[in-house]
């Protein structure tokens, strides 16, 4: 299926972006409107065939820049300065229909998170050819056939009747590759990947990262990587360009980049070390014990979580790691109350808790908090640093007032943000501060354990050290127990004492950290183990190979 794109073929660089300066308006509350630089005279090159990585921690302008090759800036972003010439014509200079018309013909989007790019009402293949056929690049049928090849190609279960599925059918790994294979159906001559693989499980992005290494290979397209994992960028690109604030940092080949870093910023991003943790032997009297629990949602017959026991112990943390629909996060439900047990039991402190979270006690709910992953929709928009924080304080423990604003302002200092941010709005911090607000939140009902479901994964890698060196801090001091979920080992091995691996709703494999990490390996941790990411140019090639002949010899 190789071929050479031909689409407004010009001489010259494939994608030439020239001192690009994008802006955007801010309304803070009971403040006047201002703008603010979100990418400030950035220029780049990306030749035919070829892969830029675009690396950074969150709100470098990875994404800003990668959207304005497609002409489009997203939430009142505008494109204010500077030329971005697609095929040798500056696309700034064409009308809305001109941009409309290259949108799926000569550039596509690959988004972070499929599930919510794709229209749940319509069936797979209809989306998948829908670009092609828009645009004239083909009739249907033959649409139809170019995106079975490319189900094949992507490694698709059933490429010739995944198609009729609906979105919600297929699991988060396939979903992504149909994605994939949407923006490939239309031949674009570049496609645009935002952060593909970061919400995907470690066994599964290994697959999706060899599907996109192999058909960018393959059919000759070039391509931008948004990401902010440098040993995932690696793997696929040519060069990588490094951003912070909306700068460039520094541009160069990907071995360079990796090996000898120009700048102090790359530097700290390709040297970041997880934090090395002792784990702690147990004590005499587990703090939270799962014993023997069943569930399912609703009435199905499928049960999401198999005879499931573990132990928790007081100032400790138990790592709960498995893919995708392992039964983790609903673990953490059936912990909450949120999903009640169908058999078994919890306890903490040698107490039963009740199976609902409705039925259980005040004081049962205030020892026992959680963590979203996802800070943004945790919060309330039109709620102050200072509300948020202070709501439990009102609720668990009555302050008002002077009390309650002294206790918000000894919170931000533990968090190490300080007590200016009170007054701010969630719209006015970034990634890492909101999710820092989120614990402070947890913090303020003075629990003796919390759920962490996924904090670190949405962050860069230095902001996630920098939250996990808090919570270990914030451990110490506050002798709280932590059950942490996450699908990423590196984590795992910084932060925890004891692991429980899960797969397919059952444990199965469980104990302290340094037996658990330790050979011989079931086939499973084997498998996750062997799928954590390595900065190192070639690993993903090794990590398949390495799968085939582990195939081959069972």
């Amino acid at each position: 299926m190789a071929r050479t794109p031909t689409k407004g073929r010009k001489d010259g660089p494939l994608l030439d972006i020239r001192n690009l300066r994008i802006e955007a308006t801010v309304y803070p509350p009971g403040e006047q409107p201002r703008n603010v630089v979100l990418v400030d005279d950035v220029s780049l090159k990306l030749e035919r065939g070829k892969v830029l990585g675009l690396i950074g921690e969150s709100g470098a302008g990875k994404s800003t820049i990668g959207l304005s090759s497609m002409g489009f800036g997203r939430g009142g972003v505008r494109i204010t300065g500077g030329e971005i010439l697609l095929n040798g014509r500056d696309i700034r200079k064409g009308n809305t229909g001109d941009v409309r018309r290259l949108r799926g013909k000569e550039v596509c989007y690959v988004a972070q998170s499929a599930a919510a790019a794709f229209n749940p009402a319509h069936k797979l293949m209809d989306q998948v050819v829908e670009a092609s056929v828009e645009h004239r690049v083909s009739s249907r049928a033959e649409a139809e056939k170019r995106a079975v090849e490319f189900f094949r190609k992507l490694s698709l279960p059933s490429p010739e009747t995944i198609g009729d599925r609906y979105p919600h059918q297929v699991s988060g790994g396939q979903l992504q590759r149909v994605m994939t294979a949407m923006a490939l159906c239309s031949e674009p001559d570049l496609i645009v990947f935002d952060e593909p693989t970061t919400a995907l499980d470690v066994t599964t992005q290994i697959d999706v990262l060899a599907a996109i290494k192999e058909a960018i290979r393959d059919t000759h397209v070039a391509a931008l990587y948004i990401t902010h994992d440098l040993a995932v960028v690696a793997q696929v690109s040519d060069e990588i360009m490094v951003l912070r604030h909306g700068k460039l940092v520094e541009w160069g080949g990907t071995q360079q980049i990796i090996k000898e870093p120009r700048q102090e910023y790359t530097n700290a991003l390709v040297s970041v070390h997880h934090i090395e943790h002792q784990e702690h032997a147990p004590g005499n009297k587990p703090l939270l014990s799962v014993k023997n629990v069943t569930a399912s949602y609703g009435n199905s017959a499928i049960k999401v979580l198999k005879d499931v026991s573990v132990d928790i112990y007081p100032g400790q943390t138990l790592a709960v790691v498995g893919e995708s629909g392992s039964g983790k996060s609903t673990l953490a439900r059936a912990i909450t109350g949120l999903l009640p047990p169908e058999s078994g039991s919890v306890a903490f402190e040698d107490r039963t808790l009740a199976n609902r979270l409705a039925d259980r006690p005040r004081a049962d709910l205030r020892e026992l908090q959680m963590i979203y992953q996802m800070a943004d929709v945790a919060m309330n928009p039109r709620q102050t640093v200072a509300t948020i924080i202070g709501r439990p304080l009102e609720f668990y423990f009555k302050m008002r007032g002077r009390e309650r604003d002294q206790r918000v302002a000894e919170l931000l200092e533990k968090i190490e943000m300080g007590k200016g941010f009170a007054d701010r709005y969630p719209a006015e911090l970034s990634g890492g501060q909101k999710q820092r607000v989120c614990i402070a939140r947890a913090l303020a009902a003075k629990p003796k354990l919390i759920i962490c479901d996924e904090v670190t994964s949405a962050l860069d890698p230095l902001v996630a050290n920098g939250i996990l060196k808090l919570l270990l801090g914030l451990q110490k001091e506050e002798d709280v127990a932590y059950l942490f979920i996450t699908h990423d080992l590196a984590t795992v091995k910084s932060i925890a004492d004891s692991i429980a691996v899960m797969y397919r709703g059952e444990v199965v494999r469980y104990g302290p950290k340094s037996q658990v990490l330790s050979p011989p390996f079931d086939d499973y941790t084997d498998l996750l183990l062997r799928s954590v990411p390595e900065m190192e140019i070639g690993w993903l090639e090794k990590a398949i190979q390495g799968r085939k002949m582990v195939g081959a010899g069972n």
